[in-house]
């Protein structure tokens, strides 16, 4: 095998965004993202300061989403959301771009809507991923935002919030990953539920996926590679999805 089991727990952040989630099924979906050490876990925001100080002293980042899921917040709301977010500990910030406006062709606004929480999240040296919603898109609105977001050097571009009417293809993370600039990550987010698809996005040169089945990708992985099983008491588990 080319790939070690960290290469693909660190491509997880481990979506906690469903509306429907209890509080105690937020700290066992912690659990779950601590003991399979995974790259992040993506929360609700009300419970992200809770979520960082869960994960302080764990190689797991605290993230959260800006806008979501529509996009359609005025950039100031977007700008203060990403500010609270920084306070409570955020180290990723997942944003969604203002939807509306790309199909309107607003270029300018766009730009400056994901300026203004590239500018506030880079200048707490935390990271920005820009949700498109591809979904909704055509290809040459998906390539536009690419372009945006490697001048703007926004640390990824992700397909989906995993709430919209589809998720990630590999048309989409092929476009995107050969219209972004090197420095900019690619984030698949809606449709990767398998470690065989993980590991097939990977090779299209995907970094992140945001995941709710996570504990089953791991799992085969541990198991493909000889590796213990995680201890966990999964009667705590939401049997809420999203992504």
């Amino acid at each position: 095998m080319d790939w070690t089991y960290s290469d693909v727990a660190k491509m997880i952040d481990h979506s906690l965004l469903n509306p429907v989630m209890t509080a105690s099924e937020l700290e066992a979906g912690i659990d779950l993202a601590i003991a399979y050490d995974v790259a992040s876990v993506c929360i609700m925001p009300y419970y992200l300061k809770r979520c960082a100080e869960r994960l302080a002293g764990t190689s797991v980042k605290a993230s959260t989403t800006i806008g979501f899921p529509h996009g359609g917040h005025t950039t100031v709301i977007k700008r203060a959301e990403a500010l609270r977010a920084l306070d409570d500990g955020c180290e990723e910030l997942d944003m969604v771009v203002n939807i509306s406006q790309v199909l309107s062709g607003e270029w300018g606004y766009v730009r400056d809507d994901i300026a203004a929480v590239i500018d506030v999240a880079h200048a707490a040296h935390q990271k920005v991923k820009v949700i498109f919603e591809n979904c909704y898109l055509n290809d040459s609105q998906k390539i536009k935002l690419c372009e945006i977001c490697s001048g703007l050097d926004a640390d990824w571009v992700k397909t989906s919030t995993g709430y919209g009417t589809g998720g990630a293809t590999k048309e989409d993370l092929k476009l995107m990953r050969q219209h972004s600039a090197p420095h900019v990550q690619v984030k698949a987010a809606g449709g990767v539920r398998d470690l065989a698809t993980l590991l097939a996005v990977r090779e299209i040169g995907v970094t992140r996926c945001g995941a709710s089945r996570t504990r089953e990708m791991l799992d085969a992985a541990r198991t493909q590679l000889g590796i213990p099983a995680v201890s966990l008491d999964v009667t705590k588990l939401s049997t809420a999805t999203g992504y």
